[in-house]
């Protein structure tokens, strides 16, 4: 009997971080006293102006109409002003096209690249969905592990085995979900040099580029390698840097030819993105920087407790962060030892009993093409973060 559901579809994981996180949301509902380090979203409220700005956007019989389906040209102008102001690369209008959050940047950059059995080099640990949107275009992900032994940076060297005669292109995405892991200026240089060489396309995912802590800073790979602009998309939005996971604004960067036929694809697919959440993110991206200045003063004073407190913890090795808000510890030294009458031989398994026994829930490296891990979001409040670990500390100690 034929399947109900197309193999291209039924093909497709669900979202092991949104799973992980209505799970531990239902649980929550149900009265037990969860505590979710799965979503990576900020635990800050959108900014005022931002909120104000939309109100008053809703109220405005223009925004009530269908606009340009590729975005609103003011918000294509902001995100022309902030790409210079914040990267140092200099773009045109042209090259922009609005998407419904940093997700559909993903799909459409990818849907509009590949061509069936084109293979993608996907450094290893990775975001849940490049790997499905890849499959979705007809791609082929090639993944290309870097562990916690090289501070999950993945190499040159490592990129240039990985490739073979159908390499279509490179996904980076510095700093790191799921690792907090940034490369050097001088490492997205060689990566931009290498792709250079070999015409492979580039897809710098850039969402977390303001999340760096301590004297990091991240690097936009047609900065470090000018040549490289005509082959590169760069994913943006404004969900993690200004506390709007919910507002549904993304956006890629890229050749006039590539944004004209991405373009095209979503004129099909969902029109316009909501006008009310564009002109909150001109908002956004023509405010100053200071609400996203005390959001990282937060999560830099979170990540170092919560990697102390995991380093303390027997069997467990994380290195720490340097961007973006996740911690993504080794928990290999802790499978196949018993806790509490079951003996995990997974991350996923540990997972599984680190939310039954001690009520908080993490997302297994398995998740992240990387077994053997746990990632965890230091987005959350400081008192949740402490206990949470603590209760994981205890399970396992």
């Amino acid at each position: 009997m034929a399947s109900r559901i197309s193999a291209r579809i039924g093909a497709i994981s669900e979202s092991a971080t949104l799973a992980v996180d209505a799970k531990a949301k239902a649980l929550k509902a149900a009265g037990r006293p969860v505590i979710g380090f799965g979503a990576g979203e900020p635990d800050f409220p959108t900014p005022d102006y931002i909120v104000e700005a939309a109100v008053e956007a809703a109220r405005d019989p223009k925004n009530h109409r269908y606009s340009p389906a590729g975005g609103l040209p003011e918000l294509k102008q902001a995100i022309v002003a902030k790409t210079k102001r914040d990267s140092g690369y200099e773009i045109e209008a042209s090259q922009v096209l609005v998407t419904n959050g940093g997700k559909h940047a993903v799909y459409n950059a990818f849907a509009t690249l590949l061509d069936p059995g084109d293979e993608v080099l996907l450094p290893a640990p990775y975001w849940t969905t490049y790997p499905e949107a890849i499959k979705l275009a007809g791609g082929v992900p090639v993944e290309v592990l870097a562990d916690e032994t090289q501070n999950y940076l993945v190499t040159v060297e490592q990129l240039e085995a990985a490739r073979t005669d159908k390499t279509k292109a490179l996904l980076f995405c510095s700093p790191s979900n799921p690792t907090g892991a940034v490369d050097s200026p001088e490492a997205v240089a060689a990566i931009g040099r290498w792709a250079l060489e070999h015409d492979i396309w580039v897809l710098t995912d850039e969402i977390y580029e303001h999340l760096t802590y301590g004297d990091t800073k991240s690097t936009s790979i047609p900065v470090a390698v000018p040549e490289l602009a005509d082959r590169t998309v760069v994913l943006n939005g404004v969900a993690k840097t200004y506390a709007m996971t919910g507002w549904r604004v993304g956006w890629m960067i890229g050749p006039k030819d590539v944004i004209k036929a991405a373009t095209n694809l979503q004129s099909h697919q969902t029109s316009n993105v909501s006008n009310v959440a564009q002109r909150a993110a001109i908002a956004a991206l023509t405010g100053d920087l200071s609400a996203v200045d005390e959001m990282k003063k937060a999560f830099d004073r979170r990540r170092q407790t919560m990697v102390k407190l995991l380093n303390e913890i027997p069997g467990v090795e994380c290195p720490e962060p340097t961007g973006a808000f996740y911690a993504y510890p080794s928990v290999k030294g802790v499978l196949g030892k018993e806790i509490n009458g079951r003996t995990p031989t997974t991350s996923a398994e540990l997972a599984e009993i680190i939310l039954d026994d001690a009520e908080v829930a993490v997302v297994p490296g398995e998740a992240f093409g990387a077994p053997g891990y746990l990632r965890l979001s230091y987005a959350l409040g400081d008192d949740d973060l402490t206990e949470g670990v603590n209760r994981i500390a205890k399970l396992l100690s």
